[in-house]
Parts: structure tokens; sequence; C-alpha cells
């Protein structure tokens, strides 16, 4: 059975997306800002994120995966769903929940960069800056964290977890 070992509390993660959101509203200056969410894990993120930046929000999602049921990232990025709104002259906004090899990240910021976007940039919960297998720029990140496997607050393994109101390092159970 699997263990969790809690990483950062319910209180950390709020604290810091009310430090995350001042700072968007300022560099912002009262643009609108197209969220686009990277499901399924930023869900949570996301939600807590948009009601702190005020009116001119909108907000659409994409979902990715380079995981499936793994623990480790297939390094292969697989497209699911692509985002309904048109990023043209927009202030897009990607938020992910964790950036660990970069390469989602890198593959979507290449991608949404042709879309002709007004600004294009990134904010991340969580970071794992020892995990980059790729240079890719997070403009906003809430957690610098070890390369460890995290699940809670939207994050999963094979689906499960995501409920969960705090991040937590997961642990498998040696076997006997």
């Amino acid at each position: 059975m699997p263990t969790l070992d809690a990483l950062l509390s319910e209180d950390q993660i709020q604290a810091k997306i009310d430090e995350l959101a001042a700072r968007l509203r300022a560099d912002y200056s009262g643009e609108s800002i197209l969220l686009v969410a990277i499901l399924k894990g930023s869900f949570v993120f996301v939600a807590d994120l948009c009601r702190r930046l005020g009116e001119d929000i909108e907000v659409d999602f994409v979902q990715v995966s380079s995981y499936g049921d793994e623990h480790r990232s297939s390094g292969v990025v697989k497209f699911k769903k692509d985002a309904d709104t048109s990023f043209e002259g927009r202030n897009v906004l990607l938020v992910e929940d964790i950036v660990d090899t970069g390469r989602t990240l890198a593959h979507l910021r290449e991608l949404f960069g042709t879309r002709r976007p007004k600004s294009l940039r990134v904010v991340a919960l969580l970071s794992k800056p020892e995990a980059r297998a790729v240079p890719v720029e997070v403009e906003y990140v809430g957690f610098d964290i070890p390369n460890e496997y995290v699940v809670g607050y939207g994050l999963d393994s094979a689906e499960r977890y995501r409920n969960l109101r705090y991040v937590a390092v997961l642990r498998e159970s040696p076997t006997p």
C-alpha cells in the first residue's frame, strides 16, 4: 500500500496562490487574460487562481499527456483536447499544475506561439528544476519542489488522490 508524506499544506498552497494572483494582477495591469488550464492536473489550481484574478478573465482548457498511468514521463506528448478559444491578440497564460521534464510545456509554448497571442506566459504551481530534460521558461512558479512523485491538489496517480487539499509525496511501500 502506498504512503503519502505531506509536502505542502492547504494553507501554504492558498497563501502562494494569493501571492501569484497579486503578481499577475500587477503584471497585467487590468488587461484581460485568457487562462488556458492544462488538464487534468491543473483544474483545482485554475479554479482557485481565476477567482482571485478579477473580472476580466476567460478560462479555456487543453488536455495533453506524457504519463498515462506511469510515474515517469514517456517523453511523448499526446494531445487529447485543444483550446476552443482563439489566442490571436490575447494575453494567454498557460496554467500548469507541475513542470518536471519540461517537454510538455516546451511543446505547448512552441505550438501556441504560432497562434499569434499578444503575450504567452506560464504560471505553474509546482516546479521540479532537477527533473528538467529540456529548457523551458516558466514566468510564475509557486513552489520549487524535490524530484519526487507528488499527488494531491489536482495531481494524481492513475486518477487517484486529485481530491486531496494538500500536496504529498507518494511513496510505494516496499514489498516484503
